[in-house]
């Protein structure tokens, strides 16, 4: 695997463009626009997250940039991700909604949420975002191996991140592997797996031995290899928790333990049931 390059604090993940992707970030899926967004993303920031991830099928877009505005930072000090929904037909005209919805004037990384009707027709749409600067970097989220190998085929601009599905239950080596190998940075969603393996005894065993929680050990599976993070919560407790994830450090015992969990036998697909298939039938 190709060697990981962390900012000087190692707190964010080099991009194969120059940008720095925090590898802490929270996640705003399933999140509800207005107050429980502006608030979960208030509290994000003041807590000292510096990576906000949203997306246009969210529905969350003005919230985000709403608590963004409310929060006073500086705009250069916040990581905004957004993805392009693929119902719809450009990518570049969509970039320009989102940023209308968020109140800015560029995102830091616009994704492809998934690869409905091949994986290449979008991308010139998406280089074309990117050469007009509504975003800084491009990239694809739900792409397997061979799917994100006919985009770096035909693209002018290559992807910086592939977002999936990822945690020490859903160890994907082989995809992380490919990705490394073509200097494309996986990003983990669901890092806490939807909290449906927190009560596992093993991962309890291991958190009891760090003197941490089980979902701090997930986190910190993940980070420790370089893997950025976009954990989800409305909890201000839980949210602060999840930050606490860059003072300790997991054994290289614990480190192969939670490489045991993986239930994808180290898979290179991106994901086992495509979830979009269920939310186009429902949209449509």
């Amino acid at each position: 695997m190709a060697d990981v390059t962390l900012t000087a604090d190692g707190h964010a993940r080099l991009l194969r463009d120059g940008n720095e992707l925090p590898l802490l970030g929270l996640g705003v899926w399933q999140v509800h626009p207005g107050q429980e967004t502006e608030t979960a993303v208030r509290w994000a920031l003041e807590l000292g997250y510096r990576h906000i991830d949203t997306a246009q099928g969210y529905g969350n877009e003005e919230s985000v940039g709403k608590a963004l505005l409310d929060s006073g930072l500086p705009r250069d000090e916040v990581f905004i991700t957004t993805k392009f929904h693929p119902g719809s037909k450009d990518p570049e005209a969509e970039a320009e909604h989102s940023l209308r919805r968020l109140g800015l004037d560029r995102v830091d990384l616009y994704l492809v949420h998934w690869p409905q009707d091949g994986p290449t027709w979008m991308w010139p749409g998406m280089e074309r975002a990117h050469e007009r600067g509504f975003a800084r970097s491009i990239g694809v989220s739900n792409f397997d191996v061979a799917e994100l190998d006919a985009v770096l085929a035909q693209a002018g601009v290559q992807p910086a991140v592939n977002q999936v599905q990822f945690s020490p239950f859903k160890h994907r080596r082989a995809l992380l592997e490919a990705c490394a190998q073509r200097q494309v940075v996986l990003e983990a969603y669901s890092p806490l797996t939807t909290g449906g393996n927190l009560g596992d005894e093993r991962l309890a065993q291991i958190a009891e031995r760090n003197e941490r929680t089980p979902a701090q050990v997930l986190l910190r599976w993940a980070v420790q290899r370089g893997i950025p993070v976009i954990p989800k919560s409305t909890r201000r407790e839980r949210i602060e928790e999840n930050a606490q994830i860059f003072d300790f450090t997991l054994s290289d015992a614990d480190m192969e333990a939670l490489d045991g969990l993986d239930e994808t036998g180290g898979t290179a697909h991106a994901i086992e049931r495509p979830w979009w298939r269920r939310w186009i039938r429902a949209v449509r």
